[in-house]
């Protein structure tokens, strides 16, 4: 049996609370973070359109910052806007730093790009500004 103060019970139940609101978020992050450190085979498709790395980086930031819009938009009829821009915004873009800081210096298969970071950056950010839309129709539409 373990036996935990106060302290370590109430992290555990903050850590479960988090999985459990943001289940979706954490899971796209985890897919995320698994594509880009895995070895990635050659595709020939890829290599005839232009710049299809940056444009797969893109889209997995933004997928991965539209997922936290998405599930707080979806929990709160009033926006919390620091949450948005920490959990829509701030981690994702951090996120992506850390990834391209790690394939660079912990995998031998893949080699970090700070274009890459910029990619990642513009995804969230087009994320970012139809999340904005969305909450400018969502008010324009109720008043």
């Amino acid at each position: 049996m373990y036996f935990c103060n106060k302290s370590q019970i109430y992290m555990l139940q903050m850590f479960k609370k988090l999985i459990y609101k943001h289940f979706f978020c954490l899971s796209i992050a985890v897919a995320v973070s698994i594509l880009s450190l895995a070895p990635m085979p050659e595709i020939k498709m890829a290599q005839q359109v232009p710049l299809a790395d940056k444009w797969a980086h893109m889209l997995m930031y933004g997928v991965l910052s539209m997922a936290f819009w998405f599930e707080h938009l979806h929990k709160h009829d009033k926006p919390l806007y620091a949450r948005l821009i920490l959990g829509g915004i701030i981690l994702p873009i951090l996120m992506g730093g850390v990834m391209e800081l790690m394939q660079a210096h912990l995998t031998t298969c893949r080699n970090g790009d700070w274009l890459d970071f910029v990619a990642n950056s513009i995804g969230v950010f087009i994320t970012c500004g139809l999340g904005i839309l969305y909450l400018l129709a969502k008010r324009w539409l109720k008043a």
